[in-house]
Parts: structure tokens; sequence; C-alpha cells
């Protein structure tokens, strides 16, 4: 889900502003892609520039009315002709990876329900996360949405009993909203890649 325009970080189209000197969207798109999973990139008219990146890198998408992120997501299923469950996903949580994206599949999996959402600690985000408006008692835990859905294409059009999936991982705290966000998403994946470097 890539349609916003990002105002709060004010440094143009949100999904393209740089992280390590990446686009956020592709670092989102290519931890998809090492999941194994196909990439549909949802738009509106308000991420033009959003549009021409995923034409030039040849990223598969679908330009949506924009009437919010619900209707979006239902435009785009209906359109595509989906019907089997997948993945939605915000475009600003760069710091996604595959083995993530597989533990969330598995729990989806096992729990055998309709959909599955995804949550993360509120305390893992801090007490001044923006995301604490949201919040909900997950397994009796103050938890936040991480931006990552699983849903049936064939019911999208319907309330589908969803299982609350509580990942206490730290990566889907960092979601990029602010300059002050983007700073400290910056910082983890530096210190991210330098440990990876001396391993």
């Amino acid at each position: 889900m890539a349609g916003g325009e990002g105002r709060r970080l004010d440094l143009g189209e949100k999904p393209l502003v740089k992280v390590c000197g990446r686009p956020m969207i592709a670092s989102v798109i290519n931890a998809f892609r090492e999941a194994g999973y196909d990439i549909v990139v949802a738009l509106s008219a308000r991420t033009p520039y959003t549009q021409n990146w995923c034409r030039v890198q040849g990223v598969d998408f679908v330009v949506a009315e924009g009437k919010g992120y619900v209707r979006d997501l239902v435009e785009v299923v209906l359109f595509l002709g989906e019907e089997k469950p997948f993945f939605t996903c915000v475009a600003d949580i760069p710091c996604i990876t595959a083995p993530l994206i597989a533990r969330i599949s598995n729990a989806y999996r096992h729990a055998g329900k309709d959909a599955c959402s995804v949550w993360v600690p509120l305390k893992l985000c801090g007490e001044k996360s923006d995301r604490a408006v949201y919040m909900e008692m997950i397994n009796g835990i103050e938890a936040v949405p991480a931006g990552i859905n699983v849903l049936r294409g064939d019911r999208i059009r319907e309330p589908q009993e969803e299982f609350a999936f509580l990942c206490e991982d730290l990566r889907l705290t960092y979601q990029v909203n602010t300059r002050e966000d983007l700073a400290k998403v910056e910082r983890s994946l530096l210190m991210r890649e330098l440990q990876t470097g001396l391993m």
C-alpha cells in the first residue's frame, strides 16, 4: 500500500523517501520477493513519482482512487480478481525481512482463521509513538498495529474472522512517519549492517 503523500515527513512522496540511500518501498518489496511472493503496489493519484519508479523497476502496480486505505485495498483486490489469502503491507516499514514475513505466514496458517492482523507491543515503540492512538489489548498486552495483515481475497467485501498475532520484534516498530523516525530507522539499519559485517 503506497498511495499516501507523507505530509508529516515533508520529503516528497513517502514511498520514495530514502533510508540508507534506498527508497523505503524498495526494502519492503525486496523482503516480500525474498520470501517468495509476487508484488503488486497499490498507488493513488497522490503518488505519481512512485508510479514512475514502479514502471522503471518493472514492479506491477494498480492506481486506486485514493479514498482511504481500506477502500483502496478493496478496489485493488477486486480489480486483480484475487481470491486467495494475500499479504497487505504499508510501504514505510523498511526494516521488515523475509524471515519475519515467513514467521507471520506460519502463524496465520496455524491459526486457521480467515485473516491475520499483526501487532507489536506498545512498550517496544515507546510511549510517545503516534501509533498509540490505535492501541488495543492483545493477549493482555498493550499493542499497536504493525502495518501488515493477511486477508482472504474471496471475502474482501465481508467481515473476516481474524487472528491477532502479537509479534515482539523490534523491526516492526520502525515505521517512518517523521524525520525523527527516519533517523531512528537509519541508525538501526546501519547498526544491523555493521553487526552482520562483524559476524
